[in-house]
């Protein structure tokens, strides 16, 4: 495996790998995030795998729009809790 590969890889594993959400009501945001991330992981790999892109490119594409969309505006779970219990 070539090191654009493997960040490519790495970067697929970041959009994934979110905090769950601490309650249901948390839910619904984490999900919308989630599904941001998932679908530019996707067209990321989409461009490599048919039609012949650049994984390296692509790592850097998917990091970019992944900060674009950080896992924030829910509560996480096990994340501790601030002195308002919120």
């Amino acid at each position: 495996m070539s090191g654009e590969q493997r960040a490519l890889l790495e970067a697929v594993f970041e959009a994934l790998a979110i905090p769950y959400p601490a309650t249901i009501g948390d839910g619904e945001i984490h999900g919308e995030i989630l599904d941001r991330r998932v679908m530019h992981a996707r067209l990321a790999l989409e461009d490599v795998l048919q039609r012949g892109g650049d994984a390296g490119w692509n790592a850097d594409y998917l990091r970019a729009r992944l900060l674009e969309h950080p896992p924030t505006g829910y509560r996480a779970y096990g994340a501790p809790q601030t002195e308002a219990g919120q």
